[in-house]
């Protein structure tokens, strides 16, 4: 059997012959990509997560509103690294799917371009805008004092805020998924460490914070650069030119448009949620929100996991015309994120407390009740964020930017009048219950799109379940 590699002496991607397979052959690749792939993302959020932990325990209601205020600007710097990540990964599987492609090594030179490129872009933007943008979100005096201090180091840091994102992906593209989790549990672990020492032993409140996860990210930016520039690497760093590199930036930002604006739709959406909750309930809703986010981010990130892990396989099938194993993915890919986003509503609803305490201190009851009403309502319906996830990479992993990119933008249109109509019925509750409104709202136009595309590919199929390509 003919693997997908690198052939050294050619410096091109050789290609997987297509021979047939069987569904558990089919659901054996699955898994070994996406549970990599789920591992990797989660431990990514455990940025957040232990962020969010020592500073709700450390800092109490300010702290956390202080971190919501920033997470909108954290949120739009990821969005670009996932855009790079998502976009470069599936042109690099594509080329692997169609065989013998050079196109893979130029466009891991442009992912690592763009990171260095938007990250000098970035710090100027930060440094013009970033204090204006968290005023507009309606903060008090300490708790946007507390976000500054994390502006502060974003400056300089946001470089590795987005290879942090992008390499992974790109690891995972040239078949490590392996490597990319043990990356980022590195980071992960590195985050705890560092915010020990930062937050606790040394009290640098959010400045600790950001440093500890800059550095984090670091070392994942660092370690997962240099594996492309070593012997093991199957793709290789090769510059284009420059006609090549615009057409290819080009097609990485139209593949991975999708994602970052689903990143766009989190920060805007989170600056909008936080005016509204500091009208409505002041610092103790915002803290509250931040809460509520953390729990929210370990089901996200799951479900952006399988998602990722999903757009390899389908990218692959999708360049060597396999429809059949293309629904597959897709059915198994929803059924995870919808299984488990069920049992994430029933431990909501059932252990609402006890989720809030893990990052609300015994001293602060006013939080913990803000936080276990916000939870009830809020995450009532949080599986349907993961079938609009899976749905939007699916389309950017058959090279529909332009229909992930609708569903990423609808879920802004569709969130942003429900908040403010339901406000102004229901004050505090109505912000809690627009979210879980407006992604079923967007649910059923997006089931009814995934039913037409697969039913469209399948019409056109000639023969059944033939010679499918083995991804090695």
């Amino acid at each position: 059997m003919a693997s997908i590699g690198y052939d050294t002496h050619h410096h091109t991607l050789t290609h997987c012959s297509l021979m047939p397979a069987k569904l558990h052959s089919l659901s054996r690749q699955f898994w070994r990509y996406t549970l990599p792939t789920v591992a990797a993302m989660l431990v990514n959020g455990l940025y957040q997560v232990i962020d969010g932990i020592f500073i709700g325990h450390v800092m109490g209601a300010d702290g956390l509103a202080g971190i919501n205020l920033i997470w909108p600007l954290i949120a739009g710097m990821l969005g670009i690294g996932l855009m790079i990540g998502v976009g470069a990964g599936a042109k690099i599987s594509a080329a692997r799917g169609k065989g013998h492609d050079p196109s893979g090594h130029h466009t891991l030179a442009v992912a690592i371009g763009l990171v260095l490129l938007l990250s000098v872009f970035l710090s100027f933007a930060l440094v013009a805008w970033g204090q204006y943008l968290l005023a507009l979100q309606g903060a008090e005096q300490v708790p946007l004092a507390f976000a500054v201090q994390y502006l502060d180091v974003l400056v300089w840091a946001n470089m590795f805020t987005l290879g942090s994102m992008a390499v992974p992906i790109l690891l995972r593209n040239d078949d490590q998924p392996g490597l990319a989790t043990r990356l980022m549990m590195l980071g992960a672990l590195l985050n705890i460490g560092f915010d020990l020492v930062f937050i606790v032993w040394l009290e640098w409140a959010l400045t600790g914070a950001a440093i500890a996860t800059a550095l984090a990210q670091a070392a994942v930016t660092l370690v997962g650069v240099s594996y492309f520039f070593s012997r093991r690497s199957r793709l290789q760093v090769i510059w284009p030119s420059w006609s090549q590199a615009w057409s290819i930036t080009r097609h990485i930002c139209a593949i991975g448009a999708a994602s970052w604006i689903m990143y766009g739709y989190s920060a805007v959406m989170v600056a909008v949620h936080n005016h509204l909750l500091m009208l409505h309930g002041g610092k103790l809703a915002v803290g509250a929100y931040a809460v509520i986010g953390y729990v929210v981010i370990v089901y996200y990130l799951l479900a952006e996991g399988v998602a990722n892990g999903m757009q390899p396989l389908v990218s692959f099938y999708a360049g060597a015309s396999q429809p059949h194993w293309i629904k597959r993915c897709l059915l198994m890919a929803l059924s995870c994120v919808l299984v488990t986003g069920v049992a994430f509503v029933a431990v909501i609803n059932g252990l609402p407390n006890t989720l809030a305490r893990v990052f609300v201190g015994s001293g602060n009851p006013a939080l913990l009740d803000s936080t276990v009403n916000g939870l009830r309502l809020h995450l009532i319906l949080l599986f349907l964020d993961g079938f609009i996830v899976v749905a939007a990479a699916y389309f950017q992993a058959i090279h529909h930017g332009r229909t992930a990119l609708m569903i990423s933008i609808g879920n802004i249109v569709l969130q942003l009048p429900f908040l403010f109509l339901f406000a102004s019925y229901w004050q505090l509750d109505g912000v809690w219950l627009a979210y879980p409104a407006s992604n079923l709202a967007l649910a059923i136009p997006v089931g009814a799109w995934l039913a037409i595309d697969l039913r469209r590919r399948l019409r056109h199929l000639s023969q059944t379940d033939a010679n499918v390509g083995d991804f090695c």
